[in-house]
């Protein structure tokens, strides 16, 4: 399963840990994130996210 990197600060979302501080559970992929969501670390928008 590929891991959403923020192009701001580095922060990595991989979907087998979810954010569960965030109410994402683990398992959840990027794409089922509401897009509402931003980087736990920076405050960025999910499209500041690339995939690696």
């Amino acid at each position: 399963m590929d891991v959403y990197v923020c192009e701001i600060c580095g922060y990595i979302y991989d979907p087998e840990l979810g954010d569960v501080d965030s109410g994402i559970k683990a398992g959840t992929a990027f794409a089922k994130i509401p897009d509402d969501w931003v980087c736990p670390d920076c405050g960025a928008e999910k499209e500041d996210f690339v995939v690696q």
